[in-house]
């Protein structure tokens, strides 16, 4: 029986377990540029002032890293209590937002600015399935009404 059970969480979490493996590569990729940056700037640990380039390559990798829980749990909660495919769909959004909000700081402090709207969107996106997902399973749990399924 536990087997089984193990098998079914796994294949209702797969697209969301793929998403924040994917991301957390991502993350430790950011992570790696930055300890590059500090080698070719010169920039020894823990000093985190040094190069303009350093200093914003350690602020992208560090905003992004700020925005990791928020972005995690919205991505499971939306796609354990609403929808799996449209949560790791709007994850994938936000990785590739955050890849373009990471080289777009690298370059220029403006740059970043498109990125973190994709980022910022795909997390309202995120948002709204979860809060769809919870409310309706608080509704059929206390209150015996499938609100999407009345809706659909």
């Amino acid at each position: 029986m536990y087997f089984h059970s193990v098998a079914n969480m796994s294949e209702d979490t797969v697209l969301l377990a793929a998403v924040s493996l994917l991301f957390a590569c991502q993350q430790a990729y950011f992570a790696n540029l930055v300890g590059k940056c500090r080698i070719k700037y010169k920039v020894i640990p823990p000093a985190v002032t040094g190069s303009p380039e350093f200093e914003r390559t350690l602020r992208a990798q560090q905003n992004c890293i700020e925005f990791s829980a928020i972005f995690l749990i919205d991505l499971w909660t939306a796609g354990w209590f609403c929808n799996q495919e449209l949560a790791a769909l709007f994850g994938l959004l936000y990785i590739y937002g955050r890849h373009t909000y990471f080289y777009g700081y690298v370059e220029s402090a403006k740059g970043r600015l498109k990125g973190f709207s994709v980022c910022k969107t795909s997390l309202i996106l995120l948002l709204v399935l979860a809060l769809t997902g919870i409310t309706n399973s608080l509704f059929h749990k206390y209150f015996h009404l499938n609100l999407l399924k009345k809706l659909f």
